[in-house]
């Protein structure tokens, strides 16, 4: 009976040192490929296991995202709703409903069978800019991906987000870029070759609070707008991986005197 006290406590501790590393886990932590240069690591508020999002930053960054990624990229799985939940910008309950108003949506269809557009409300996604993927690449030259996921679906997350909207430079000299083509090296999927304008300039959005909107810093900001919507649940994850470190704590105690316990019946 003993023994099998023993084997059921190092389950536990196991099992909690599992949940321990799922919610710990590093986020945005995988570096660049060795085909693109390295990336510039950002000190992120929200890096490490009791990181937390800046509300200023995510606020400026969902500005910098409708006012300039918003043009060509979609972000269908966010609700207008999600900016005012704890953990993301928070943005008050009538400041949501003004920004969803701000945007028109598709709705219906009617009594008569015909859809119409009517103001957003906090239930909606984010409209997409253009109706489909065809649509995208007839009048872009190229579809702009969906930016719901995008920092945790490329290798580097938002440390190469920042790289890639400020680190447009003059192509080498053995690298064509074709005609309404850029050369970014950040960009490994196409080898440098991106159909992606460069996105930013000093002082093209203009920020409420006063912070400086450098390109450097307007790239930042939307970076960690970008990590949220792909992570909305990061702080509580982080609060989490605190919970279970301290339960696995106590429960290391209590396996060590358990076994103390027991060996000293045996002797």
């Amino acid at each position: 009976m003993k023994m099998k006290m023993i084997q059921k406590l190092t389950l536990a501790a196991a099992v909690a040192s599992l949940a321990m590393a799922t919610a710990f886990l590093p986020a945005g932590s995988a570096r660049a490929s060795a085909e693109g240069p390295e990336l510039h690591e950002v000190d992120w508020s929200f890096n490490g296991p009791f990181g937390t999002f800046d509300r200023s930053q995510l606020r400026r960054g969902y500005k910098v995202y409708k006012e300039v990624c918003a043009t060509c990229h979609s972000m269908q799985y966010v609700h207008f709703r999600n900016l005012g939940e704890p953990g993301g910008p928070e943005f008050t309950g009538p400041e949501v409903k003004a920004l969803a108003a701000g945007y028109q949506v598709q709705d219906g269809p009617d009594l008569s069978g015909d859809m119409f557009e009517r103001p957003g409300e906090g239930k909606d996604v984010f409209p997409a800019p253009y109706a489909n993927e065809e649509a995208a690449a007839a009048s872009l030259g190229a579809y702009p991906p969906d930016l719901s996921l995008v920092a945790k679906s490329r290798v580097g997350g938002p440390d190469y987000i920042h790289a890639l909207m400020i680190g447009y430079t003059e192509a080498p000299a053995d690298v064509t870029v074709p005609a309404g083509g850029y050369y970014n090296p950040y960009f490994t999927a196409g080898s440098g070759i991106i159909a992606m304008p460069p996105p930013l300039s000093d002082g093209q959005v203009d920020y409420d609070d006063g912070t400086p909107n450098t390109a450097e810093q307007m790239s930042q900001d939307v970076s960690a707008f970008l990590m949220w919507t792909a992570e909305p649940k990061l702080e509580a994850r982080h609060r989490l991986g605190f919970q279970v470190m301290a339960y696995l704590l106590a429960l290391a105690g209590i396996l060590f005197f358990a076994t103390r316990k027991i060996w000293a019946d045996q002797h």
